[in-house]
């Protein structure tokens, strides 16, 4: 071939023309919307503890905040409110009982995202988190270096507020800035106990802990299995008979006011009605930011 000279191009293949639109079948979000309850209430949530292995911390950081608290979360059906938690090495010290049904060590799971979801649709977003989960995992958009430590959707069984009918109500609770979480677990010893402890932490203990105290309110909720076809690395949940998750939202960081906190272990013991299995302070997130990554070791 000659200087100049180029090799003959060949003719173009005619693609048939491409819909515009890809298939999002969106007629049929029309119908979905025009059935079902859509209330505002909090009737599930999950609650994920979630430990990142060593040296993958702002990798873990990054990825969830810039990818998967949207797309795996936030972007679902009935999902609408979330927040994400920290806990520095500091808080993490602050933790117990030192054995822990929950997180061994005690220690182990310093984010933890909370998220609300509306009252009656859990089957609905259950359905659409197992599906883009798959599909997250398959197009390599979920970061395998991390442990679930303590993952579950939950249900709502209770909120006690400090100040009664005055202040945000729990459906607020992931929005308003409170500047701290303190995550109770307790085990009652069975099924028919687990009533009676809710009962007792519904009308007495809670109330007489929130009077006074940073804590605005608590949330109380009960576990539900995972499905079958949940992702592997999600192990199945426990204590789903038998246990009650509480969120304690503070008006101040929980490294100031951790004296309140002291003793929930004995109060539930000496009622005789179960076992405090996690007693675990966290802060919120900075979004957009690695704040905090540097303080978790």
């Amino acid at each position: 071939m000659t200087t100049g000279e180029q090799e003959p191009r060949p003719h173009p293949r005619q693609e048939p023309p491409q819909d515009p639109r890809p298939d999002t079948r969106v007629d049929d979000y029309a119908a979905l919307a025009s059935v079902g309850p859509y209330g505002v209430r909090p009737g599930h949530a999950l609650i994920t503890m979630v430990e990142p292995h060593p040296g993958h911390e702002y990798a873990y950081n990054r990825w969830y905040e810039d990818d998967h608290y949207y797309a795996g979360a936030m972007a679902m059906p009935w999902m609408y409110a979330g927040r994400r938690w920290v806990a520095t090495r500091e808080l993490q010290e602050l933790r117990y009982p030192e054995k822990s049904a929950v997180a061994q060590p005690v220690t182990a799971g310093c984010y933890i995202s909370t998220y609300w979801v509306t009252e009656g649709r859990y089957d609905e977003h259950m359905k659409w988190t197992v599906g883009i989960n798959k599909r997250l995992n398959r197009d390599g958009r979920v970061h395998q270096d991390r442990t679930h430590v303590f993952t579950a959707f939950q249900d709502h069984a209770a909120t006690v507020y400090r100040d009664g009918a005055a202040g945000p109500r729990d459906f607020h609770a992931l929005d308003h800035p409170y500047a701290g979480l303190v995550v109770q677990v307790v085990d009652a010893d069975g099924p028919h106990q687990r009533a009676e402890l809710l009962e007792w932490l519904r009308s007495r203990a809670l109330p007489e802990r929130l009077h006074g105290s940073p804590a605005a309110m608590v949330t109380v909720f009960r576990p539900t299995p995972l499905p079958g076809d949940r992702m592997t690395y999600v192990k199945q949940v426990e204590g789903v008979d038998t246990r009650l998750t509480l969120l304690w939202f503070l008006e101040a960081d929980p490294r100031a006011c951790w004296d309140r906190f002291q003793g929930l272990d004995a109060e539930v013991a000496q009622a005789g009605l179960g076992r405090v299995e996690l007693v675990a302070p966290f802060i919120p997130t900075v979004p957009g930011t690695d704040r905090y990554v540097d303080q978790l070791r």
